[in-house]
């Protein structure tokens, strides 16, 4: 998406038409199928199977519940007819979109057997019904009926083993609304939030989202800014305010100017950094696609090789036989069930051990992580601080006082670190201080408005930029200690400061020792100064971090290590960290982190502990394992069964017929279930 009135439009979209389109087909060739849409096309599918399976001979063999009757190869040729186009529609859609790629895969595969069962059959019932032939020519119904319906079951069970993968980009755009209530002189009229430009004047109601970035020219009222800059809940907004778009206003009207139309704004720069990352993301072919290339092409050639020589020495019904035996024969019956079951056993495994696995792929990515990148506050440490120090710096004012300015500006505040001040000054006693026009300044800290002067309370960063100078060895003395500084400036001068510091929590150390021993490098993302970082990052074990960082910054880390090679995993909680995660070759959500991190990331730990990623990657290289075999089992036996099917040992008087070949595919789909239930933590 190129900006944010895309995703309105993408907002405003017909959901019915965005979850039940037939070209939506689990991401092979680039189609996605609704869920339900796929349950209903098998359930339907399977209904009209039965027949088939009932009325028509197995590979030209009779089972025992089999009947037949005059007019019934009519019947089955309806019915074959309408599961050709009806059940098989998503993988002939997948193989074009395949095909269109220059990839093909699992759905050319399908698409291949289907339709070479269902146009020699075609053929095999017009010869018998209506040419005189001395032979009764097999056709491929049953096998036809049968690989829709197992390729379906196959495919609705690897979608149903995963939750939807929501969109990150259409949760962002939700932040904001679709109309805009704009100023014209005396009156007031909605419009399209795509029509506001830049200075327009807008008018934003109790309750209402906050559409755009501006600011206030009239009205005063309390905004929740939680969801934007995770800094702020119901900051005091008066005239001269700025708001951000995405935020939540109060029970106050006001009127804003608009400064940065829909698509310049904060959030708008957001979702840029998240579509950029998707679209650049590493395009891995999944394991099951590449044995299926293989298979395509191995069947598609030794087909046609077979073809030739039987045309040349034997006849064209030879011929024509060996062909349609290869390409059947090479249909994935097990295959197309080999990863849905490993993954289904695998999911429901994750699911019992904190861990929500949204996106398959993330188990073969994670045998490549050699960098895990995390956030400090809240994924490494338990994000509960507690005031361990608090200093004048300035004669002016005793400890009181200050704790009473420091505790004015973060009143309010959902922050943890805001709590924690706010907390202490409780127990202390201590009254807050009223300020006017407190505001979150993004990546830095508050500030507030007191009897006309400004005040600041923020971290070290913020000094830096400003060149607001400190020396004093009381503060070096809790930085040591790994605490985290703020800072109270007014006037460009720092009036005292208070330290904080945060629990690491009870498995993060022995966390960061296994992926050590696990060859994987961590790295702690902080905005914390420098020396407190190093201090917690020595406690933890970590060698490498990043400090002072802003919010986008940890973007800038992961495109970094990506670019110079490493595969890395993410691990966040917030809107900031959603263009992160989509980046990282896999992305890790804390579950108690907002809907956008959540809809970036690959896999989500719902009990918010980072030691759960241990269960993840021992259970990824456990679920790899058991892919490869079941892929050996799946598609094994076509290495022998394709070759004999084409005659290759035809000199010695052995031909692999059709219905051996079926025994054996049936075979394998019952081994690749069976292993795939013997998957263990």
């Amino acid at each position: 998406m190129k900006d944010m009135d895309e995703k309105m439009d993408m907002k405003n979209m017909d959901h019915s038409k965005m979850d039940m389109s037939d070209d939506h087909m689990m991401m092979h060739g680039g189609h996605m199928m609704d869920m339900g849409d796929l349950k209903q096309k098998f359930w339907i599918s399977l209904v009209l199977a039965i027949p088939v399976f009932i009325l028509s001979p197995f590979m030209g063999l009779n089972l025992p519940f089999q009947v037949q009757f005059p007019g019934s190869d009519w019947i089955v040729l309806v019915l074959a007819t309408i599961l050709y186009f009806y059940g098989g529609k998503p993988f002939i859609s997948g193989a074009k979109g395949e095909l269109k790629s220059k990839q093909p895969a699992m759905m050319t595969l399908i698409t291949m057997g289907i339709s070479v069962a269902y146009i020699y059959s075609l053929y095999a019932f017009v010869m018998n019904n209506f040419v005189q032939s001395s032979s009764h020519i097999m056709d491929f119904f049953w096998e036809l009926a049968s690989l829709i319906v197992i390729m379906l079951l196959g495919h609705w069970i690897e979608m149903k083993s995963t939750m939807s993968a929501g969109n990150a980009l259409q949760k962002i755009a939700s932040l904001v609304p679709d109309k805009v209530h704009m100023v014209h002189g005396d009156e007031t009229m909605d419009h399209d939030i795509s029509m506001v430009k830049d200075n327009d004047l807008i008018e934003i109601r109790a309750g209402e989202s906050v559409p755009l970035d501006g600011q206030i020219v009239s009205g005063s009222t309390y905004v929740n800014e939680s969801l934007i800059t995770g800094e702020s809940k119901a900051v005091k907004k008066e005239q001269g305010s700025k708001v951000v778009g995405g935020s939540i206003n109060g029970e106050g009207t006001i009127r804003v100017k608009v400064e940065k139309a829909a698509n310049e704004g904060y959030l708008s720069q957001i979702s840029k950094l998240v579509s950029d990352a998707q679209n650049n993301r590493s395009k891995t072919q999944k394991l099951a696609d590449k044995v299926s290339s293989w298979l395509f092409y191995a069947a598609l050639s030794v087909g046609i090789i077979a073809f030739v020589y039987w045309l040349v020495v034997g006849d064209m019904n030879t011929a024509l036989n060996r062909l349609v035996a290869v390409l059947v024969i090479a249909c994935p019956h097990a295959l197309g069930l080999a990863i849905p079951l490993v993954m289904s056993r695998s999911t429901s495994i994750a699911a019992t051990n904190g861990l929500i696995i949204r996106d398959n792929q993330a188990m073969e990515n994670s045998r490549k992580i050699d960098y895990i990148a995390m956030d400090k506050t809240g994924t490494l440490t338990e994000g509960k601080f507690t005031v361990n120090g608090l200093n004048r710096l300035d004669e002016s004012i005793d400890n009181e006082k200050l704790l009473s300015l420091v505790t004015g500006l973060e009143n309010g505040s959902s922050h943890p670190i805001a709590q924690s001040i706010v907390q202490y000054a409780k127990d202390k006693k201590v009254k807050a201080t009223n300020f006017d026009d407190v505001q979150a300044i993004k990546g830095y800290g508050m500030s507030g408005q007191l009897d006309g002067q400004k005040y600041y309370l923020v971290n070290m960063k913020y000094l830096k930029k400003e060149n607001i100078s400190i020396d004093d060895q009381k503060v070096q003395t809790y930085l040591d200690k790994g605490n985290t500084i703020s800072y109270l400036v007014n006037d460009n001068h720092v009036l005292g400061f208070v330290a904080l510091g945060d629990r690491i929590k009870k498995n993060t150390i022995e966390f960061i020792k296994e992926l050590k021993a696990q060859n994987i490098t961590p790295i702690m993302l902080t905005g914390d100064n420098k020396n407190a970082a190093a201090t917690m990052a020595k406690q933890m074990g970590i060698d490498e971090f990043r400090a002072e960082l802003l919010p986008e910054d940890k973007n800038k880390v992961i495109q970094k290590l990506e670019n110079d090679g490493h595969h890395v995993m993410m691990v966040g909680d917030g809107i900031n960290d959603a263009p992160s995660l989509a980046a990282a070759t896999i992305g890790v959500a804390i579950g108690a982190g907002t809907d956008v991190a959540i809809d970036s990331a690959d896999v989500i730990l719902y009990n918010s502990d980072p030691s759960d990623i241990i269960k993840f990657l021992k259970l990824s290289r456990k679920t790899y394992r058991k892919t490869v075999e079941n892929l050996w089992w799946g598609a094994g036996y076509n290495i022998i069964a394709i070759p004999l099917a084409a005659g290759i040992l035809a000199g010695i008087g052995f031909v692999l017929s059709p219905a051996v070949g079926a025994v054996i595919m049936s075979l394998s789909t019952v081994v690749v279930a069976i292993n795939a239930l013997t998957l263990k933590m």
